[in-house]
């Protein structure tokens, strides 16, 4: 396309946004050089604003932006040039409205593949046209202007973006919206991507214009439309990880997508997607937003937004030094809780079965050498690497912010308080990565309390109107403990790379058959396949009274071993019980003892076992539950010495219980999976102070769920 002919096209659409020739040539010549190619099949326009000229910045938006673009590039085969990136003072709305009535209403064809994210505030405001109705809308990044005494906004409306991806002649269109509309009422926790806007503020005429004349037009597509969250009362939040921040919607679905083949069902892709939400501290629901009035959400599919690849992987390669034997990794496909702690010496593997020893790793780039120099195949870009060793130090703290709104001689106690407690430091919050939020309850005369990232108290760590700081920090202490165990056992997860092959399905029990609420499985292992069936809700809703079960496959060849534990409403830990009763000689007493459970190759159990007589009741009061299921191929040998050093209630109690001695039970449940491991005498480098997990022996599935 020439130069003359882009700007004659173009010419109607800057007319209809009030834009001059001069204020598009702004742009710069990338975006005409990306317009000027040869109509692309896979087209994507991505926004990301951290800073606006007048409200405070975001931290996060741009990392989103290149965390889509290296996901649509080397997971689903889009062209460089055929993303258009949109950032910072260039992401003004008429801008915005611009680019994707060119780069995509004009260039997309029938079968193309579109995609539009979206990272940034989002508002609501009032249209001219009804005083009453608040809109929501994106906050471009020229956001507001003073016009005779008025706040005028210069936003896109949500409802104009709807009805620009309605116009796409072509049915796989897919955008994702990690902003939100409505402020939340705590101050503590996780930066969110609301902007309160002021009642009396109007929207600009032009964008008021532009809707009416996007209205008249014919609605050509049907498309999916992911957003951030599922109520007017959630948040979209942004996390502080390893030297980065972003957007804790995009970097989960990213990694998800990284890692696995999406389900056919899109609320299946969103169940994993809000598991890792919570795992990141935040019970955000991501939602599809509907187009229209009769769209069936429960027949939406993510066929347009399926990779190229079948094969998941934890990154990918980006560069090739010179000689050939040290690469430069992008990490995108790791869990985000495992990246902070992904040790020096992990493996990874090449396609060509060549590995790579990481080396050092700076956020989401990483620096690899590949492990055998003679003979080896020369890496390339863009090749995929999968997990092969994972290395995880020992001496992991559970990480507390303290909230910014406590005053100077209040931090000072708390961080000389938390210093005393074991296995626990301290950060400023929102400055550093954290696992949960020392602070103050709202309510006036206030009280010490822990919250959660996103600013929900913990139930039960409120302290009395009065107590003192270090006297809060150590009635904490045995909580801390049990909060760390769930970190630990958390960086265990690996449902993308694990090579054990094993499915579990989480269920009620009733009178007729089993009902499936969710499922998980191993990956990238050869004979496992999803349950179609299974539930769809992104947060299964269990009842109280309900009687559940695991159905466990050992679809391997080699027996596993299993342990499940659990945290409940992110207070109380729990395990499984499973136990024995040995007949000792000359004594009238029997200590109940754990067992091993264990399923042999190619078979399936039910957890509680249904020859035991035991069954899982789930008992008031309401509560939200996280499990996580750990399996071996090598006996928990550690863990049940130390499970057993405990006293527990009887066997015919419930199966699931209170865990003693948490933090015990979890550091010997790792040293069990790195005994497993048959790699770790290979990799002699690896200091002693490291677990090494070797795929091919372990497997660990997380489950939430919400009981109502």
């Amino acid at each position: 396309m020439k130069r003359r002919t882009f700007f004659n096209r173009i010419g109607s659409i800057l007319a209809v946004l009030g834009l001059t020739e001069a204020e598009w040539l702004t742009l710069g010549n990338r975006y005409y050089y990306a317009l000027a190619q040869p109509s692309p099949r896979k087209l994507a326009l991505l926004i990301g604003i951290n800073q606006y000229p007048k409200i405070p910045p975001l931290s996060g938006c741009l990392t989103d932006v290149e965390l889509q673009r290296e996901l649509l590039i080397h997971r689903f085969g889009f062209q460089r040039s055929d993303i258009l990136t949109l950032t910072e003072e260039q992401a003004s709305r008429e801008f915005i409205e611009a680019a994707f009535l060119d780069h995509l209403g004009k260039e997309a064809q029938a079968d193309d593949v579109v995609v539009f994210h979206f990272s940034g505030y989002g508002s609501r405001v009032k249209l001219e046209t009804s005083s009453e109705t608040m809109e929501n809308a994106l906050v471009s990044a020229n956001e507001t202007q003073i016009l005779e005494n008025e706040k005028i906004v210069n936003y896109l409306l949500e409802e104009s973006l709807l009805l620009l991806l309605r116009s796409l002649p072509t049915s796989r269109v897919t955008a994702v919206l990690d902003t939100s509309y409505s402020v939340p009422s705590s101050v503590i926790g996780l930066k969110n991507r609301a902007l309160q806007e002021s009642p009396e503020a109007k929207l600009v005429a032009e964008e008021i214009d532009f809707l009416k004349q996007l209205k008249t037009q014919k609605p050509l597509s049907n498309p999916v439309v992911l957003t951030a969250t599922s109520s007017p009362k959630q948040s979209a939040r942004e996390g502080i990880f390893s030297g980065f921040s972003a957007g804790l919607f995009t970097y989960a679905l990213t990694q998800y997508l990284w890692e696995a083949t999406p389900a056919t069902k899109i609320q299946v892709a969103l169940s994993h997607v809000e598991n890792s939400l919570y795992k990141l501290g935040s019970k955000q629901q991501p939602n599809i937003l509907t187009t229209q009035k009769n769209q069936n959400v429960e027949k939406l599919d993510v066929t347009s937004i399926l990779p190229d690849s079948n094969i998941g992987a934890e990154g990918v390669v980006r560069a090739v030094e010179e000689d050939g034997k040290t690469v430069q990794l992008w990490l995108a496909g790791l869990p985000p809780q495992v990246l902070l702690y992904y040790g020096v010496n992990s493996r990874l593997t090449l396609p060509t079965t060549e590995q790579l020893v990481l080396r050092s790793r700076s956020g989401l780039t990483a620096k690899a050498q590949l492990l055998k120099i003679e003979g080896a195949i020369p890496p390339q870009v863009g090749q995929f690497v999968e997990e092969a060793a994972r290395v995880l130090p020992k001496n992991i703290n559970l990480v507390i912010g303290l909230d910014t709104r406590l005053e100077r001689i209040e931090r000072v106690d708390a961080t000389s308080g938390f210093a005393a407690t074991a296995h626990v430091s301290t950060v400023v919050a929102g400055e550093q990565p954290a696992d949960y939020i020392f602070g103050k309850l709202q309510q006036t005369p206030s009280r010490y309390g822990l919250f959660t990232l996103d600013g929900e108290l913990i139930p039960n760590t409120a302290g009395e109107v009065g107590e003192a700081v270090k006297v809060a920090v150590l009635r904490l202490a045995p909580k801390l403990s049990t909060l760390l165990a769930a970190k630990l056992w958390r960086l265990t997860e690996n449902q993308g790379s694990s090579r054990l092959a094993i499915q579990a399905t989480l269920e009620i029990i009733s009178d007729k058959s089993p009902q499936a609420v969710t499922q998980r499985q191993t990956l990238r292992t050869q004979h496992s396949t999803l349950n179609t069936q299974q539930s769809t809700l992104p947060t299964p809703l269990v009842p109280i009274g309900s009687r559940m079960q695991y159905r466990l496959q050992n679809q391997s060849d080699r027996p596993v071993y299993l342990i499940l534990l659990g945290l409940k409403n992110n207070q109380t830990a729990t395990v499984f019980y499973a136990w024995e009763i040995p007949q000792e000689p000359n004594t009238t007493e029997n200590k109940l003892l754990f067992r091993e459970i264990v399923i042999p190759p190619g078979e399936t159990v039910t957890l509680p076992e249904n020859n035991t007589g035991s069954e899982w009741v789930i008992a008031a009061p309401a509560f939200f539950l996280e499990q996580q299921l750990i399996f071996s191929t090598a006996p928990f040998s550690a863990t049940l010495a130390v499970l057993n050093t405990a006293k527990y209630p009887t066997p015919d109690q419930h199966p699931i219980t209170p865990l003693s001695k948490s933090l015990d039970v979890v550091q010997a449940l790792l040293q069990d999976l790195h005994n497993a491991s048959f790699i770790k005498t290979e990799m002699n480098g690896t200091a002693t102070d490291s677990y090494i997990l070797d795929v091919n022996n372990w497997a660990s599935l997380s489950f939430n769920f919400q009981v109502v």
